[in-house]
């Protein structure tokens, strides 16, 4: 892998392309990031880039952290609310690893911003899915419903659990009501229609786990 980025989730829309067809898209802000710390095989065992991204306010950073982040000389704000003055920094909400092949290529306070993709890529989309609690198993798995008259008693139940004396016991991983979502989610070979690198904007064709506002990774895919 040599290209990575964190993006938070704007929504879907629609574009058409030069010859006129409608395409559905997920826009993703993507970035900017800022390169944290470059781990080395040396120091520690192996090759990755640390980056951060998302505002954070500096009261709720650690000390190591807040270090970690003044070293990388990353742009800090300051807000006024209500009369209080509030200190953000730019991107240290999220922290990640990346295992670049090309790790050395990264220095530290370096930016990575949506122009490292172009139109055509194809990527790889991992978030976590919008939870919809407790389900039954109708909602949950697309079971079908039982008679809803005369005189039937099973409505919306699973149905049979067990099989009888033998082998006396529900195998693991049978379909029955449960937390639904809220689990995280790969989503494989997307294709990237438009990247605005002003905006830090990429526009991905079909749909991408998640719900708006999420946190969504972008990698270079592993279908290639």
């Amino acid at each position: 892998m040599k290209k990575a980025i964190l993006a938070t989730k704007v929504g879907m829309t629609q574009i058409f392309n030069e010859d006129g067809v409608l395409t559905p898209v997920t826009v993703l802000q993507a970035g900017p990031c800022v390169v944290t710390q470059v781990k080395t095989e040396e120091n520690d065992g192996y090759n990755s880039v640390q980056v951060g991204f998302g505002e954070i306010r500096k009261k709720l950073v650690n000390k190591t952290q807040a270090g970690l982040f003044e070293k990388a000389g990353m742009p800090t704000k300051t807000v006024e609310k209500r009369g209080n003055k509030i200190d953000y920094f730019s991107a240290g909400r999220f922290l990640r690893e990346f295992r670049f092949e090309n790790a050395a290529d990264y220095a530290v306070a370096q930016e990575i911003k949506a122009d490292i993709f172009s139109a055509g890529d194809k990527i790889d989309a991992t978030a976590i899915s919008k939870g919809k609690g407790f389900q039954g198993a109708i909602r949950r798995y697309g079971q079908s419903r039982g008679p809803m008259a005369h005189g039937s008693k099973y409505h919306r139940h699973a149905g049979s659990n067990g099989s009888a004396s033998d082998p006396s016991k529900v195998f693991k991983g049978k379909r029955m009501p449960g937390q639904m979502g809220s689990k995280r989610i790969t989503t494989q070979n997307l294709e990237i229609v438009r990247v605005d690198s002003d905006k830090n904007l990429i526009l991905v064709k079909g749909a991408v786990p998640g719900p708006r506002k999420s946190l969504v990774t972008i990698k270079e895919t592993v279908k290639a």
